[in-house]
């Protein structure tokens, strides 16, 4: 017989804003349940070293996971490992499906289910992920000094991300598969106007080139998106800016959603238009995708939902 557990706070996906979520949960007497998902950690564990996490000067993205999930069950957030597959937001208590069969009943639901960066699906992309492939300018670009790197994309995404590593490079090549970019004109003209950039236009990524002793990326296959006909160019880095996919699968037909899936919240705040529903981190924030901010909504989303729980509307 498949198990029932009720909590009064079920947080729903792992990552920064999860586990802090659960810290601040916990520390108000809320004893909530975080079910991990299917990648406990989110993002942050496929990512090598990060250097701007507040306290540390640099950290592996999977070991600072590992302290922020101890901290979560060290302060009494039950930790589940489990993948929520359906969720029903229509009354409450709120009713979540797990994927090992268990049912989760709560009174208030927080959203941490992350988003995913849009991949080519290359097997070489896939090899170097982490190694000098990368899908976020800001949390690695800072490991590009003085070097030549590729920029995926035409989008506001990779033009912002070019735009970034500039600051880092030595010289930005975007490669785009069209004749002209899809950002915004503003920006464009900002990319236009920069020495370091060069554009590669109808070009598709073909293969990231690297070595294996040690791992790292030396360069990339490029392929004529008409003729076909391939070129290869020289770089120690690729940053893939193709857009995010916001995890919003569970309540796309249950709440409104913005900018390809984002869930909407109320100005400053982690509320969305269900009572007792909330958003934090990635699954919401379009702009930001920091682990630092994240962080800081799964603080607000656990506040607001104690708040929300003590003025008796539970």
């Amino acid at each position: 017989m498949a198990e029932t557990t009720h909590t009064k706070v079920l947080i729903i996906g792992s990552g920064p804003a999860g586990y802090t979520a659960g810290v601040y949960a916990s520390r108000a007497m809320l004893e909530p349940v975080l079910v991990e998902g299917i990648q406990p950690g989110g993002q942050l564990t496929i990512t090598t070293e990060v250097e701007n996490w507040p306290g540390d000067t640099e950290v592996q993205g999977p070991d600072l996971m590992v302290r922020m999930r101890a901290h979560a069950e060290a302060v009494g957030t039950t930790l589940v490992s489990d993948h929520i597959v359906a969720l029903d937001l229509s009354k409450r208590p709120f009713t979540a499906k797990g994927d090992i069969g268990a049912t989760y009943t709560a009174d208030a639901v927080i959203l941490a289910t992350g988003a995913q960066a849009r991949w080519l699906g290359l097997e070489s992309e896939e090899k170097y992920k982490g190694f000098g492939v990368s899908a976020c300018a800001t949390c690695d670009g800072f490991f590009y000094r003085g070097k030549e790197v590729l920029v995926i994309g035409g989008g506001n995404t990779a033009v912002e991300e070019a735009l970034f590593l500039t600051k880092f490079a030595s010289k930005v090549t975007l490669v785009h598969r069209r004749d002209s970019l899809r950002a915004e004109a503003i920006l464009q003209k900002r990319l236009f106007d920069n020495p370091k950039v060069e554009i590669i236009w109808d070009h598709v990524l073909e293969e990231v080139l690297g070595g294996d002793n040690p791992r790292g990326v030396t360069g990339a296959r490029l392929a004529h998106r008409d003729s076909g006909e391939t070129r290869e160019v020289g770089c120690a880095g690729v940053f893939i800016a193709i857009g995010h996919s916001p995890s919003s699968e569970l309540v796309k037909d249950q709440l409104e959603t913005h900018n390809g899936g984002y869930v909407v919240v109320e100005p400053g705040k982690t509320a969305t238009a269900i009572p007792g529903v909330y958003a934090a981190g990635d699954v919401t924030d379009h702009v930001y995708r920091q682990a630092v901010t994240s962080a800081g909504m799964g603080c607000m989303a656990a506040l607001e939902a104690e708040k929300f729980l003590s003025e008796g509307d539970a």
